[in-house]
């Protein structure tokens, strides 16, 4: 885990947003293969960071061991950001899928801590919601149950690789006073729940939806906090760490 400390601030457990990748370079007769950890978080952990924001990173291929077990655990942190990170990453541990034994259902148990008054947020990705041919598959699981949105149960991207500008649909303390949000090249498409509330959209669909459920509350984004679905207008947006600051300040009960 990485840790990154500052004072007064939500302690916040981000979990997701790395992968492994492998190259296989041919050079005429000879081959050979590198492997690299890549991080897609950097900015916003920084952007967090220099907020006052407590932050640690679960990186992805951690998370099947290292991911909290118990609600006392979870109660280290003040809100959980799942980021590109599939359900089978989470029901799939050692304990599991290599011993075959019986093992606590951390999705389960996320869901209790939310409704006993934790704060979960979900990115949109290519391993969040339903995600890339389904992959993520958080549809019908306790996650959506607190969620503010119903999860499709197939894959649920909307590509837009000519750029697509978010809209404010509702004031609120989390979008008031940052301007004009740049385009994103993609979201996810969901339907929110009737008691949640819709604070932003794109082309009409659902953009950040947010939900006071039993003592806590979610939050629901439905694309990408760095590239691609981020563009490089939108990294480079002089209001990127204080919008994601504002969503955990609302999750922490620091906004209302």
């Amino acid at each position: 885990m990485d840790n990154y400390l500052e004072d007064n601030m939500a302690k916040i457990l981000l979990a997701g947003e790395s992968w492994i990748s492998t190259t296989t370079e041919f050079k005429g007769y000879d081959s050979f293969t590198s492997t690299k950890l890549e991080i897609g978080c950097t900015e916003l952990l920084e952007s967090l960071k220099k907020l006052g924001h407590l932050v640690t990173h679960i990186r992805a291929h951690d998370v099947p061991e290292d991911f909290p077990w118990s609600k006392e655990a979870l109660d280290e942190y003040d809100v959980i950001l799942l980021s590109d990170i599939g359900s089978n990453s989470f029901n799939l541990s050692n304990h599991v899928f290599s011993e075959g034994r019986p093992t606590t259902n951390r999705l389960e148990l996320l869901k209790q801590w939310v409704l006993s008054g934790g704060s979960l947020m979900m990115a949109g990705g290519y391993l969040s919601f339903s995600g890339f041919e389904g992959k993520a598959h958080y549809s019908g699981t306790p996650i959506e149950d607190v969620l503010p949105v119903l999860i499709k149960p197939y894959d649920d991207r909307v590509e837009v690789p000519q750029g697509a500008l978010p809209e404010i649909a509702v004031d609120s303390q989390i979008t008031n006073g940052l301007g004009k949000f740049p385009e994103i090249l993609g979201y996810q498409t969901v339907t929110p729940k009737k008691d949640a509330q819709i604070l932003m959209t794109v082309d009409s669909s659902p953009l950040l939806v947010n939900r006071t459920v039993g003592k806590g509350r979610t939050i629901a984004y439905m694309t990408d906090i760095a590239p691609h679905w981020a563009s490089q207008d939108f990294m480079a947006w002089e209001n990127y760490g204080e919008f994601f600051s504002r969503c955990i300040k609302w999750l922490n009960k620091d906004l209302d």
